[in-house]
């Protein structure tokens, strides 16, 4: 049986899709909410949107986060792409996990997108109920 080069890319892009529909999501920001609290309830309300990265920004709007699913990205890219990210759109935070730093990270590599008032705000109300 001979398989072409183009017909393993596909196989391999399937596969990789299928792995981010498999993703729990919600247990994940469930596992996060010692780090991240807010995340659990913004989930369970709908303020989270979860997306395929394509090499384009969508604006918030009403959510509080979008998670853009990236596998084929190794740390180093998501890295310089959030940092060019947070240079030119100063308005929003952009993080990134891959799931290779265990721990909190997410189940699949993922840009994180924040809108950053927002964000301080909820970083300020954590810290001030700590003291």
């Amino acid at each position: 049986m001979h398989i072409m080069q183009g017909e393993i890319k596909c196989q391999r892009r399937k596969k990789a899709v299928e792995a981010d529909v498999a993703v729990d999501w919600g247990a994940y920001f469930e596992s996060i909410k010692g780090v991240c609290p807010w995340s659990w309830s913004a989930w369970q309300t709908g303020a989270i949107e979860i997306s395929h990265w394509h090499s384009q920004v969508k604006e918030l709007k009403n959510y509080k986060a979008r998670l853009y699913i990236a596998p084929k990205h190794k740390p180093r890219q998501l890295k310089k792409i959030c940092s060019r990210l947070n240079l030119t759109r100063t308005h929003e935070e952009w993080l990134w996990s891959h799931p290779s730093f265990a721990h909190n990270s997410t189940p699949v590599p993922v840009f994180i997108q924040q809108d950053r008032q927002l964000l301080e705000k909820a970083r300020n109300n954590l810290k001030n109920n700590s003291l």
